[in-house]
């Protein structure tokens, strides 16, 4: 199986790389660093850097593609004079047209896989059943991408292509923080096991990393 996971270079995608490398799977890790033995250059918000990528693999199937790279940028920002225009471009470019865009450009290397699967790293707080104030940007990019998600799966469905989403939990990263609930090892054995499962019978689901349904 080949799997290409943005976002690689960190987190819970470094995580995923490892883990799957271990498996004896090919993994294809993305960062915005030039290309090493196993990274390839990408810059999720930037068209220019996707058709570079798209061209370089042009004849590479690709059976897994975790869409993982995103920010998270408005912590400790105040209502009343946060939040700024260019946070929301800037975060709202990564998370849901870096998404969109990674899906669009690799969608000929996923169409030469038997069986094409697509998996979007979303979060919990884009479930319109979660409001706990605050952290309105991330919040609401995460709430597009699980739309996003629902969508593709729709459109991508006639031609057998599985789409889910899915909640990592609450992840001992730089993001997530010292004092979050989970590992990254965790994070990703769970996430891994979902992706496992995701099939067109399930496609367009949101799941939570240790196999719970997720209200949208």
């Amino acid at each position: 199986m080949t799997i290409l996971i943005t976002g690689a270079n960190r987190g819970i995608g470094q995580a995923l790389a490892a883990l799957y490398r271990n498996a004896g799977e090919t993994v294809i890790g993305t960062h915005r660093a030039p290309d090493t033995e196993h990274m390839r250059a990408l810059e999720v918000t930037d068209p220019a850097s996707h058709k570079a990528l798209a061209a370089r693999l042009a004849d590479t199937p690709i059976d897994l593609l975790v869409c993982n790279a995103g920010v998270n940028l408005d912590q400790g920002q105040a209502l009343e004079d946060g939040y700024p225009a260019q946070m929301w471009d800037t975060c709202f470019a990564a998370n849901v047209t870096g998404v969109f865009l990674t899906i669009q450009s690799l969608l000929p290397n996923l169409r030469q896989s038997k069986a094409p699967k697509i998996a979007i790293i979303g979060s919990q707080l884009g479930s319109q059943t979660i409001a706990s104030g605050g952290g309105y940007i991330y919040c609401a990019s995460k709430a597009a991408v699980l739309n996003l998600g629902r969508n593709l799966a729709v459109d991508l469905a006639p031609e057998g292509m599985a789409v889910g989403v899915y909640h990592p939990g609450w992840v001992r990263t730089d993001m997530g923080g010292d004092h979050a609930d989970i590992s990254m090892q965790e994070s990703a054995e769970g996430l891994a096991a979902r992706f496992a499962t995701l099939s067109p019978e399930t496609t367009g689901c949101f799941e939570t990393w240790d196999g719970r349904a997720h209200a949208y």
